[in-house]
C-alpha cells in the first residue's frame, strides 16, 4: 500500500520540508513535535513539564485531525536534550497515556530544533 500524505482541514503546514501526517498500511505517522505554540512558534515557558505538556497537546491536535486519539498510539520515540529531565518528562507523559501506554524509546540528544528540551514522534494504528 503506498503512503498517503494527510492534509486535513485545520492542519497548518510546517515551515520545514517534511510531512506532518503520513498514512501507510493502516498506520498514521506523526512527525516530530516539540513544545511550541503553533501560533507564535515560541516554546512553552516554564521548563520541561510545560514543554512536554505543550508538545503532547500538539501531538493530540494532529491525531484528532487524522481522526485518532492517544489510545491509538502504538509507538513513541522521545528525544531529550537532558536525560536528567527523564523523571519530570514521565510525570506529564503519564497524564496523556494513563493506561496501556504505547511502546517507547527515549534517546538523549545534544540538541533539538529551536532549542527545545524534548521532542516526540508517534505512530498510531487505525
Amino acid at each position: 500500500m503506498p503512503k498517503t500524505v494527510l492534509r486535513p482541514a485545520g492542519l497548518v503546514e510546517g515551515r520545514y520540508p517534511f510531512s506532518q501526517l503520513v498514512e501507510a498500511n493502516g498506520f498514521v505517522f506523526v512527525a516530530g513535535q516539540v513544545g511550541d505554540d503553533k501560533a507564535t512558534g515560541a516554546l512553552a515557558p516554564g521548563g520541561i513539564r510545560a514543554e512536554v505538556r505543550q508538545m503532547l497537546e500538539n501531538v493530540g491536535d494532529r491525531l484528532r485531525l487524522a481522526g485518532l486519539d492517544f489510545g491509538d498510539v502504538v509507538k513513541a520515540t522521545v528525544y531529550l536534550a537532558d536525560m536528567g529531565d527523564f523523571a519530570a518528562y514521565n510525570e506529564v507523559y503519564r497524564e496523556f497515556f494513563p493506561l496501556d501506554p504505547p511502546t517507547r524509546a527515549t534517546v538523549g540528544v545534544s540538541g533539538l530544533a529551536i532549542g527545545a528540551l524534548c521532542e516526540i514522534e508517534v505512530v498510531a494504528a487505525r
